[in-house]
């Protein structure tokens, strides 16, 4: 087809289009900024843009007038009804009415849209730069047999305005992705990287706190109890020294257990939380405790790098609610609401700084540690102050599915 120049009054359009692509940053929004215009060059009910990704297997639509499913996701260009034009086989595509031409509606094609909203007429011709095809530019028509070779020279003539800006506006659309994207990873690393620091602040405070209890307590139980049977004249009783012993072994398994999380992988997730609660609230008869679990034990489901990691912030949330909050009801509940959620709630007095009169809760070192240990695992951390603390920690990583869930309460106490 041997292409004619436009018209005088034809020009005045193209040069208006070109006018209003002028200083536009983003594809949709330059699709829009020319429809008018083109609606004064021919009908139309649907105008859209497809573009050719580099691999030249996808295609990317940008479109006005009617929102379909061509752009809401990237689509194969073997499944475009205009795949004809986008492959390089024909410049330009002309049908009266496409619901019923196969080369809109062969089998797999994205031919939806033309069904649904009844887009017969339609011109389809190629947006070329260097002589090369970068995706094509689409007019449609509900009414039938309305385009013909003349509304063919228009739409060449508009697309030949249009794909150089097109072209440009595509080529810094995906250097601004790349740019997030790196932008985004480098932000991860760096996190990464304060929060492994964090942590290992965190781990040699824990070492050392663990090396005072057995300094300022095992140890001292047992250089007391060396000494006074060294210091006895007379045979000490037995039964005195062995209840001495054994209080001796129970502080050490206090701190092996907290040091090593033991009761995790022996009896579960739930179970040692359970433990954990009891031991933390002690035997204060004012203290109501519950641990609710609505997911059929998913968190034993999760690898073992995020469980620990769970368990530790909720040992962290557990004790900072029981010797910081002055609740009288804390309760953890494991439930499934958009993937898995473990909460911590108590009635107490809020996170606020400790005042000058020493009243208050004081939490900024354990919300430091549980805010870096979610941080490490992916987890999202939340904090809700009302009517107490709620804090919520919502891993990342799916849960493989079980058996249906069904409610189930675990170490349920009320006193007081």
């Amino acid at each position: 087809m041997t292409t004619e120049p436009p018209t005088g009054n034809e020009w005045d359009y193209y040069l208006r289009i070109s006018s209003h692509l002028a200083g536009q940053v983003e594809i949709r929004a330059a699709l829009r900024s020319v429809k008018a215009e083109i609606e004064n060059i021919l009908p139309l009910d649907h105008l859209d843009v497809c573009l050719m990704d580099d691999d030249e297997i996808w295609n990317t639509s940008y479109e006005v007038g009617l929102r379909t499913r061509w752009s809401r996701s990237r689509s194969l260009v073997a499944m475009s009804p205009v795949r004809d034009v986008l492959l390089g086989k024909s410049d330009f595509m002309l049908t009266g009415n496409a619901m019923e031409d196969p080369r809109y509606t062969f089998p797999g094609a994205l031919s939806q849209p033309i069904l649904k909203h009844k887009l017969r007429s339609r011109v389809n011709v190629a947006m070329k730069v260097l002589g090369r095809t970068i995706g094509s530019l689409n007019c449609s028509s509900r009414t039938a047999d309305l385009y013909d070779d003349t509304t063919v020279e228009r739409v060449r003539h508009v697309a030949d305005v249009l794909a150089p800006y097109f072209y440009a506006l595509r080529a810094a659309e995906k250097a601004r992705g790349a740019a997030i994207v790196r932008a985004e990873a480098q932000a991860r690393e760096e996190g990464l990287r304060l929060g492994a620091l964090q942590l290992t602040q965190a781990l040699e405070q824990e070492r050392q706190r663990i090396g005072m209890d057995l300094h300022d307590q095992t140890l001292a139980d047992l250089t007391r109890l060396m000494r006074d049977i060294s210091r006895s004249d007379e045979d000490m009783d037995r039964e005195m020294i062995l209840s001495r012993l054994q209080d001796c072994i129970q502080d050490l398994r206090r701190i092996i257990d907290t040091a090593v999380p033991t009761l995790l992988e022996m009896f579960g997730f739930v179970h040692a939380v359970r433990i954990h609660l009891e031991r933390a609230v002690g035997d204060e008869g004012n203290v109501s405790i519950a641990v609710i679990d609505e997911t059929e034990n998913a968190p034993d489901r999760l690898d073992a790098t995020t469980r620990i990691a769970l368990f530790r912030i909720v040992q962290e949330a557990i004790n900072n609610a029981a010797n910081h909050s002055g609740a009288d009801r804390i309760v953890v509940r494991i439930e499934n609401d958009e993937g898995l959620l473990v909460s911590i709630s108590d009635n107490g007095t809020g996170i606020s700084p400790r005042d000058s009169s020493g009243s208050g809760r004081k939490t900024t070192g354990g919300l430091t540690h549980m805010r870096t240990r979610a941080r490490l695992i992916a987890a999202d951390f939340r904090i809700v102050e009302k009517d107490g603390t709620r804090i919520e920690i919502r891993p990342s990583e799916a849960v493989p599915s079980a058996a249906p869930p069904s409610r189930k309460r675990s170490g349920d106490r009320m006193t007081g």
